[in-house]
């Protein structure tokens, strides 16, 4: 490996998901586990039927281009991609080719991998249609139109990665890129994420950014994990590798290669397409629509705090620690959470230790989203206000939230049912404390003498209240009574 450099180029397609409809047809745009209900008679290709633009697909489509710093073109084009697929019902795909421009054109996007700040060349991200989807058994396929027409966005990369982890940073910050702009739920368990992945290797002492210099482009077709891309580059690196060691790689055509999850190889489909060979023209039955400079600034205005904003901060404003903060916006619905539970008035060091130590730990073993989480940021909120406030123990409160996720009750209601409720009665708590001292003037010439006799006073207390008693007004009686003696 030291003697060669990687290129890697990616060609991630991500559902928008955020449209309530799909983005040429009247369908409903949703995740449905019952196939064939999600449909209109364009999806299926019937005849008469005109594709009519989604307005909303187009804006949030025009938003991840700004995002990645693209140039918006001046109109909007479709084209027809022309090739036979079985989940392609048309025989041709509504989509868009570099000329003319797409949504998005030459942008960058700079991530972190690792700590260290990396910047990849966009060459285009584009908008079209998803096609069905399809599965395979022994002896028969069926087909799935519910994501057919499902507005889809490609983004296609320059070959400016150079390793498998940089890869999956790179995904990763898109996908959270997706959620915290709320074009896509980028969820991979829905489907709504895919990627193709190309990789070539040169020698170590060439110029990368010289195209003579590259080896031969294997693209490996739909790989649909972060985790398999990772493996599948890894592998493809190693076979290419081999095959320059033993005098072969000149030999390799550009081809089209898939992943297989089960021998854990990339195996070889075929030769690689070119985009004469899908005849590329203008889709006749979308006119071409000029972007007015209004709208795009109203769609660049709406763009929101994302990811990296939140991190500085959670930071600098919040001075929360670069792990704390790294961990509650590595995800929009963990970050969200924790947006709101501040906005209600909760120390933010103290949501975040709750968060990121109790809550996720707990979402982790579940197995579950924190939105499906039956605390809500108010209840939690609630349960911090408790120990605040004295009403109960810090130790109490961690029983309390586990009480709450089993029986689904209120934080207020379980320390009810339980009598967890603390005791901050002055004079009951001095009652209790006097008759402990009148019974133990021992102890307390032990504790002159500088034995440690505090502590069994406060036990004493706590197990006289059963726990109630607030544990900050017992210590400090205990002392006043003790200086009288």
């Amino acid at each position: 490996m030291e003697d060669y450099q990687v290129l890697i180029g990616l060609e991630m397609h991500c559902e928008i998901s955020n449209t309530k409809t799909k983005v040429f047809s009247s369908a409903i745009n949703g995740y449905s586990e019952e196939p064939n209900t999600h449909i209109a008679p364009l999806d299926m290709a019937f005849p008469g039927t005109l594709p009519v633009v989604n307005k909303e697909a187009i804006k949030l489509a025009l938003k991840a281009s700004m995002i990645l710093h693209c140039e918006q073109p001046e109109y909007m084009y479709f084209e027809r991609k022309n090739y036979y697929y079985p989940d392609l019902p048309k025989g041709y795909q509504i989509t868009q080719e570099t000329k003319p421009a797409p949504v998005g054109s030459y942008g960058y996007l700079d991530f972190d991998c690792k700590g260290k700040m990396t910047r990849v060349r966009i060459n285009n991200i584009h908008l079209e249609e998803d096609a069905a989807s399809s599965d395979h058994y022994p002896t028969f396929s069926t087909i799935d139109y519910n994501r057919a027409g499902v507005p889809l966005l490609e983004l296609v990369t320059e070959p400016d990665l150079r390793s498998a982890e940089e890869a999956v940073a790179f995904l990763e910050t898109m996908r959270s890129i997706y959620q915290y702009a709320d074009i896509s739920e980028a969820d991979s368990r829905k489907g709504q994420i895919r990627c193709d992945v190309n990789v070539s290797i040169m020698d170590k002492d060439k110029d990368p950014s010289d195209p003579k210099n590259w080896g031969t482009k294997v693209e490996i077709k739909n790989v649909n994990s972060f985790g398999g891309v990772r493996d599948a580059i890894n592998y493809e690196i190693e076979r290419q590798i081999a095959l320059k060691e033993e005098g072969k790689y000149e030999e390799m055509q550009q081809q089209t290669r898939r992943w297989d999850e089960d021998t854990f190889t990339t195996i070889y489909m075929r030769s690689k397409v070119d985009a004469i060979d899908y005849k590329y023209f203008v889709e006749p039955n979308i006119p071409k629509f000029k972007l007015s400079s209004t709208w795009l600034e109203e769609i660049r205005s709406s763009i929101p705090e994302l990811a990296p904003e939140r991190k500085e901060k959670y930071e600098k404003v919040y001075h929360l620690s670069e792990y704390d903060a790294t961990i509650l916006v590595k995800e929009k619905n963990v970050s969200d959470y924790y947006e709101k539970t501040i906005a209600l008035g909760a120390d933010p060091k103290g949501a975040a230790n709750w968060i990121t130590s109790v809550i996720l730990g707990y979402l982790n073993k579940e197995e579950m989203d924190i939105k499906d989480l039956y605390l809500t940021p108010e209840m939690l909120f609630d349960l911090m206000n408790m120990v605040k406030e004295g009403k109960i123990s810090s130790k109490q409160s961690k029983e309390v939230l586990n009480k709450v996720l089993e029986l689904k009750k209120e934080p207020a209601v379980i320390v009810e049912e339980l009598g967890m409720k603390q005791i901050g009665d002055d004079s009951l708590i001095r009652g209790i404390v006097v008759q402990l001292l009148d019974e133990h003037p021992d102890l307390i010439e032990d504790h002159r003498k500088g034995k440690n006799t505090f502590d069994f006073f406060v036990g004493q207390v706590m197990k006289a209240t059963r726990g109630q008693a607030n544990p900050s007004m017992t210590a400090n009686i205990i002392r006043e009574e003790m200086d009288k003696r």
